[in-house]
């Protein structure tokens, strides 16, 4: 049909390399797009025929493009959240926090609360109290000279920013007092220590031997949290931060509280997501009074989660399916829920877990009724295996996912009961895979993060980043090189996987997350224009530098989300975002 009148694109991207992840044509020069999908993809000669006088033309110049990437567990309301309260900056002195908070205390009038972000450099705050000079954090007393009329607070980090413990937060004497504290309160749990000076009172330094704050949630809940308008406020921020990296899609699989999902509908609603958004119900339990007998769950779930059955509730770009289940009941969790519906940093409601026996008949009611069922601990293996048995869930995609370990006899467990997978490289390769192959002892490394052996036994593996960093470059390299952060050498190198495997699984494999890779996760004619330009080419980098890799051009259904390259003289100017 060379030569035939066709309707003009909206806009076409030529002279690139297209790494379509599409069996059926591997490799391509050039794309058009009509309004929110793709409408051809093929030689540069080939799509000149969608060309017009309105089609919006990006000359690739030789680079390379790929599907948009999916985070298959992205906690991304976190990176918007980040902006909330004031960055201390790169103090390297006590001596610089006092001065920064002195600054904060001037705007401010007496007796309004100063909360900032924690001491140490983002994002994962490694270097923090040895980035300052004293090596030690702050005290009550030296934060009160710097803003004596007013409350201050200076946050603790979200523990899985780092994978160490302790988590340290500091108040001033106002604020201590604002909460109650002297030198008569009892820590709420064994994890939390309160900071005493020589005499027995409280030096306003509070540390948590835990992954996540319990402070903010218990003993100094009168400090100022996130609200819900903040929540809404901040995402579109950190949409552009994802974007910026390529990231189309996420799967939020940790499951997502009532307040996240209000902030993503007040978006959505005023027409500004733009990224395709995927929660996952978090169920909240202490939420019923007495909790609920086993023998009810169906009837609760017709009540309650009626919306979650398969196909998801929603839109191409909000949707809410599938919930999360878990079984670990842990004891601090109980403390963190006593400001619910406030979540924090988490997003999702500290009140999940349920007791093996309860989460058995809960697993039972949803299969029944097709509700999808999340899971992030591979103790929920024993449990999908057992409902299976009553209820086959085998055809209805349940998740697996934040893997840190699994046997040779669990992986095919994993296949034989149609479960997706995701994978959480960041923790489990890059931060504390040395700690985790010296707990499997020897002989097990390769039980870590098995994504090869996971390949090849046929399941879908899909990569993500835990918000640690935002980027999906970071699991692709780290799923690629295996490289441990502490010892510098890699963990489990065998089960490392081509790089050409692990853009497949940051696009086709999280499409399955949403049982949407008919719809997005590959550049073919009839798919969603879901796409990224990238500032160099994955599959010839230099091993250090993928995880460097930038997108200079991300589009989502069409449209730009991030900054685009210049057009061709026969095209006009492309956007900017919006």
């Amino acid at each position: 049909m060379t030569g035939a009148l066709r309707r003009a694109a909206d806009r076409v991207l030529r002279g690139g390399r297209l790494l379509t992840q599409d069996p059926a044509r591997p490799l391509a020069e050039a794309l058009a797009i009509e309004g929110d999908r793709l409408v051809a993809v093929g030689t540069n000669e080939a799509i000149t025929q969608y060309i017009g006088p309105g089609t919006q033309v990006h000359e690739l110049s030789g680079r390379t493009v790929l599907p948009g990437l999916v985070d298959g567990h992205a906690h991304m309301d976190r990176e918007g959240l980040k902006q909330v309260f004031p960055s201390l900056g790169p103090v390297r002195s006590i001596a610089d926090i006092q001065e920064r908070i002195a600054a904060l205390a001037r705007t401010r009038a007496p007796g309004e609360w100063i909360v900032t972000m924690p001491i140490g450099t983002p994002p994962a705050y490694f270097d923090a109290p040895g980035c300052l000079r004293e090596n030690r954090w702050p005290t009550r007393h030296e934060l009160d000279e710097a803003a004596p009329d007013h409350p201050v607070f200076i946050r603790p980090i979200w523990g899985y920013w780092r994978h160490t413990a302790p988590l340290v937060s500091i108040a001033n004497s106002r604020a201590l007092a604002c909460a109650g504290i002297d030198r008569h309160t009892i820590s709420p749990t064994p994890t939390i220590t309160i900071g005493r000076d020589a005499s027995g009172e409280p030096d306003g330094v509070f540390s948590e031997q835990t992954m996540m704050p319990i402070v903010e949630h218990s003993l100094m809940r009168c400090v100022p949290g996130f609200s819900e308008a903040d929540r809404a406020a901040t995402l579109p921020a950190a949409m552009v931060a994802y974007h910026a990296f390529g990231t189309t899609s996420i799967f939020e699989e940790h499951g997502a509280a009532a307040e996240l999902i209000r902030a993503y509908k007040s978006v959505h609603g005023r027409g500004a997501l733009t990224m395709r958004t995927a929660l996952v119900a978090s169920p909240d339990w202490g939420a019923l009074s007495g909790g609920t007998h086993p023998d009810n769950y169906g009837r609760l779930l017709d009540a309650w989660c009626a919306g979650l059955t398969e196909p998801a509730c929603g839109d191409a770009l909000l949707r809410i399916t599938g919930l999360f289940v878990d079984i670990d009941i842990v004891a601090d969790n109980r403390v963190r829920a006593r400001s619910m519906p406030y979540t924090g940093w988490a997003g999702f409601n500290y009140d999940t877990a349920l007791a093996r026996e309860k989460a058995r008949a809960l697993l039972i009611a949803c299969a029944e009724r097709r509700i999808r069922v999340v899971a992030i601990w591979p103790n929920m293996l024993d449990l999908f295996e057992e409902v299976d048995r009553i209820v086959p869930i085998r055809d209805q995609r349940w998740v697996l996912g934040h893997l840190s370990s699994l046997a040779r006899g669990d992986i095919g467990r994993v296949r034989d009961l149609g479960l997706v997978t995701t994978s959480h490289t960041n923790r489990y390769v890059y931060k504390e895979g040395h700690l985790l192959a010296e707990k499997l002892g020897p002989g097990r490394s390769h039980e870590i993060s098995p994504l090869r052996s996971l390949i090849e036994a046929g399941v879908p593996v899909s990569l993500a980043t835990d918000n640690v960093p935002v980027s999906m470059f970071w699991p692709i390299w780290q799923a690629v090189t295996r490289i441990n952060r502490y010892s510098g050498a890699p963990v489990a190198p065998e089960e490392g996987i081509s790089r050409s495997q692990a853009l497949h699984a940051a696009t086709v494999s999280g499409a399955m997350l949403t049982f949407e890779e008919n719809r997005k996760g590959t550049l073919a004619p009839g798919l969603l224009a879901d796409l990224t330009v990238l500032d160099r080419d994955p599959l010839s980098v230099a091993d250090d530098e993928l995880m460097d890799l930038r997108s200079e051009l991300t589009l989502v259904g069409g449209r730009v989300v991030w900054p685009s390259l210049p057009v061709a003289p026969d095209g006009p100017t492309a956007r900017r975002p919006d």
